[in-house]
This record gives C-alpha cells, sequence and structure tokens, in this order.
C-alpha cells in the first residue's frame, strides 16, 4: 500500500467520519436542530432537518466506503451550499459574539466546500473502495 493510498484512506474516515457525527446529531437531536433551523427562518423546519441528516449521512457514508462518490459529493454540496449561506449568514449578526461564531462557521462551511470540489477530481474508481 502506498503513502498515498494511506492518506486518502485516512482522509477518507477522518472526513466521512465528520460527515456521520454530524448526521447522527441531526437525526438524533431533531426536535432541538428544527428548533434551531426555525429560529433561523428555515420553512418546514423538521422536515428540512430530517432531509438534512439523510444528506449527510449518505454522503458520509459515500466517502467512507467510497461507494457512488460523485452521489456523495453532489449529496454534501446540496445540503452545504444552502445552509451555509442561510443558517451562518454573520452578515445579518448585530451581536459582536454572534456575529464571529456565525462567520467562524460560514467559513468553515466553504472550507468544506471547497474540499468536496476537489474531491471531484479524484479519479473513480477510488482506490480500496467499495464497488457496486
Amino acid at each position: 500500500m502506498t503513502i498515498t493510498a494511506v492518506l486518502i484512506i485516512v482522509g477518507r474516515v477522518l472526513l466521512g467520519g465528520y460527515f456521520l457525527m454530524n448526521a447522527y446529531n441531526h437525526l438524533r437531536r431533531l426536535e432541538q436542530t428544527a428548533g434551531y433551523a426555525k429560529f433561523k427562518g428555515v420553512p418546514s423546519p423538521t422536515l428540512a432537518t430530517a432531509v438534512t441528516g439523510l444528506l449527510l449521512l449518505l454522503g458520509g457514508l459515500s466517502i467512507l466506503l467510497g461507494v457512488r462518490p460523485l452521489w456523495g459529493i453532489v449529496a454534501l454540496l446540496v445540503f452545504f451550499v444552502p445552509v451555509t449561506f442561510k443558517m451562518h449568514a454573520f452578515w445579518k449578526e448585530t451581536d459582536g459574539q454572534a456575529k464571529i461564531g456565525e462567520q467562524v462557521n460560514f467559513m468553515k462551511n466553504l472550507a468544506i466546500i471547497g474540499a468536496l470540489l476537489i474531491m471531484l477530481a479524484i479519479p473513480l474508481p477510488w482506490e480500496y473502495s467499495l464497488q457496486w
């Protein structure tokens, strides 16, 4: 196994695991997460939270296992692009602390979007991936 393969596998475990933990928290704390979405003005917050939790779950599994990575990355982009701008609109915040927190999350999400776009350039099939 090459160092490149090891780095890709470790990266997939870390990144896929991150999305899976977020999916778990989304779905396990559906009421709380939907309440926050409602506070942020998301229409149908419970449904939106459940759908976004499923997008995170599918995307995380896809990256972790290497199964249909294009579909998984698209699912994550469908999650991250609107969520980044709707939920972390730091420019709308008037409280300084809230503004900083939202800006940190906004920038983190932009970095994740950038990483997902870079992953689209990795030739398929990924090494050590489950295929179906």
